[in-house]
């Protein structure tokens, strides 16, 4: 591996985006750490403070500040971070799949793509202005989130309507900065850049990490014994999550000869990978973004009894709340498969250019099969989804691991890790391979059944 790292510096394309990348990322630290003009830093880090420590977890606030590498809590220029985007791609995947006319722009091909893409940056921009009005409007009165605020403590230190002003322009045009160094690491760097960055801002939160398992070991709350464990579950984990999401089942696909002039096409055997994770992660943050909106709409609620009803039963980590989020994620995932996978539209793609599953007659039949595939192994990766997202919560209740450290050994951001290294790994291998370097994996390589 480590001569594969050096060998990337040897090919001046791949090192020269690799350079483009490293600097890119650079940037969008940087905005994540400049905080919003009239802020009191200093106030704000204490009010979180006191949250985290009376909560022990920030809940979905706390997965958009992992996702914008803590620039939520800073309150940073690029505090609503890569999500926007993020989201404004899901709700158009999902419009695509039931909207005939936009169903009609994906299949135009490279046209059709760009003008569905140029939707997207509209409803971002319509979505931090939405996020950026409601994270200001906590920021000026704190109190009324239920968020504790000491007597004489003030966040924002201007007046109200500037400060929305401006903290809405700053928060939408960090936002839009983001997505457009995305889109050009992705153009003229390695890996997709709104996935990297993503990645980059969840690895920054691991030194801080480290930090809180150091202090567990040095202050007695965790043992040698509990290190270890530690550790050794790490390993086992990443192991599981990258072997799952590499795991694929192969349908074998045979196409007919056909004889087009004097040249002769198809006669070769293949198959189709279909992915066991087929729907990613995008089932956990369906799950907890759906989960945590009753518990906040009921803190704002005026009734004491139905506040003790969410702190008791909605809380994050209670028993009903993991029962509803385990469910729901099997449910999203069989969700994502059922909008996005289309068996009819493939079977028709393979009887149009002569291919066929063998044994499996051509048409309707092709497509049934390759749903019912789908839906056994979709079981699978749902239960491997589930296990992972509620690992981190068994671990914070059971061995009493701070949030921060949990965070690593499962659900959204031990999945996106591993997902965006293997896709830039296979990347910068593909790189090597046509320049005759050795890759990353030279050796380890699972032979097949035949």
């Amino acid at each position: 591996m480590l001569s594969a790292f050096s060998n990337s510096l040897k090919i001046p394309e791949l090192r020269q985006r690799i350079l483009f990348t490293v600097a890119l990322i650079l940037v969008c630290r940087v905005i994540a750490v400049i905080p919003l003009p009239g802020i009191d830093a200093g106030t704000l880090q204490n009010v979180v403070n006191r949250m985290v420590a009376s909560s022990g977890d920030i809940g979905f606030m706390g997965l958009l500040d992992l996702f914008s590498g803590g620039a939520l809590t800073q309150a940073a220029i690029g505090a609503l971070g890569i999500m926007p985007s993020i989201t404004a791609s899901i709700i158009l995947q999902l419009l695509t799949a039931v909207i005939p006319s936009l169903s009609r722009l994906a299949r135009e091909g490279d046209a059709g793509r760009q003008q569905i893409i140029q939707y997207g940056r509209y409803l971002t921009v319509a979505l931090c202005i939405v996020q950026g009005y409601a994270m200001a409007a906590v920021l000026l009165n704190p109190a009324a989130m239920g968020l504790q605020v000491l007597p004489g403590e003030q966040i924002v230190m201007m007046g109200k309507v500037p400060f929305l002003m401006i903290a809405l322009l700053c928060m939408t045009t960090g936002t839009m900065l983001l997505m457009w160094l995305g889109e050009q690491i992705t153009a003229r760097g390695i890996g997709n850049g709104i996935s990297l960055i993503i990645t980059i801002s969840i690895v920054s939160r691991l030194p801080g990490a480290i930090q809180q398992a150091y202090d567990m070991f040095r202050q007695g709350r965790a043992n040698i014994f509990l290190v270890v464990t530690m550790l050794v579950l790490a390993f086992l984990v990443i192991g599981v999550t990258i072997a799952v999401t590499q795991a694929t089942r192969k349908v074998p696909v045979q196409y007919a000869k056909r004889v087009v002039g004097r040249k002769t096409y198809g006669g070769q055997s293949t198959y189709m990978p279909l992915r066991v994770n087929y729907s990613g992660v995008m089932p956990i943050i369906f799950a907890q973004a759906i989960l945590m909106m009753p518990e906040r709409l009921i803190a704002m609620l005026p009734f004491a009894g139905a506040k003790s009803f969410a702190q008791v039963y909605l809380a994050y980590g209670s028993p009903i709340w993991v029962t509803l989020y385990s469910l729901m994620i099997l449910f999203f995932s069989y969700f994502w498969v059922a909008t996005q996978f289309h068996p009819v539209q493939i079977a028709d793609d393979l009887k149009k250019y002569g291919g066929y599953v063998p044994g499996i007659r051509p048409g309707k039949p092709t497509a049934e099969f390759l749903d019912r595939v789908m839906t056994r192994i979709t079981l699978a990766g749902a239960i491997f989804l589930t296990v992972i997202a509620v690992l981190p919560m068994l671990l914070m209740k059971s061995l009493k691991i701070p949030p921060m450290v949990a965070q690593f050994f499962g659900g959204t951001s031990l999945l996106i890790i591993v997902g965006v290294m293997l896709d830039t790994m296979r990347q910068v291998e593909s790189f090597l391979v046509t320049r005759h370097y050795d890759g990353f994996l030279r050796k380890g390589h699972l032979r097949g059944r035949r």
